[in-house]
């Protein structure tokens, strides 16, 4: 399942949680300000940024400013501890799932989000005699079989 990092005042963050909502993929939100971040949080989000701390963390925020930080003169363990203790530094959202992160929002990049299923219809794999099935198509089809399959389990 997807985990978003969000703040509530973060227009971004409701773009994403939107998107999410109306292609009804589930996520776990962690706001950060009510639910501390983790080290483990931080090193799921490490293991997928390929550029490390700079993917996740604004240098620009007030915190890193007003205490004249420089992250290249900080320690990893020094690091993760700065973010625990100040979450505002973080780019927000950040969205993670297995080896998929995306950091803010891009109405492209966060397709990659989108079910193995509802990939499947928008792409024809199985539409009969290689019908094609525009994006809107696709959407209903899956949505059709989601409302089908929790019909049938309750």
């Amino acid at each position: 399942m997807i985990t978003i990092f969000t703040t509530p005042s973060c227009s971004s963050c409701r773009k994403a949680k939107k998107w999410l909502d109306d292609h009804k993929i589930p996520y776990n939100e962690k706001n950060l300000f009510n639910q501390p971040i983790t080290e483990e949080d931080i090193d799921h989000m490490l293991e997928n940024a390929e550029n490390g701390f700079e993917d996740i963390i604004s240098t620009r925020s007030k915190i890193f400013k007003e205490q004249s930080l420089d992250v290249e003169d900080m320690r990893i363990s020094e690091l993760k501890t700065f973010i625990i203790n100040n979450p505002s530094v973080l780019k927000r959202p950040i969205m993670i799932e297995g080896e998929k992160l995306q950091v803010g929002y891009n109405d492209e990049e966060i397709r990659v989000f989108i079910p193995k299923r509802l990939r499947e219809l928008i792409m024809c794999t199985d539409c009969p005699n290689g019908e094609y099935c525009d994006y809107q198509s696709a959407l209903k089809r899956y949505f059709d079989e989601i409302k089908s399959d929790l019909a049938n389990t309750h």
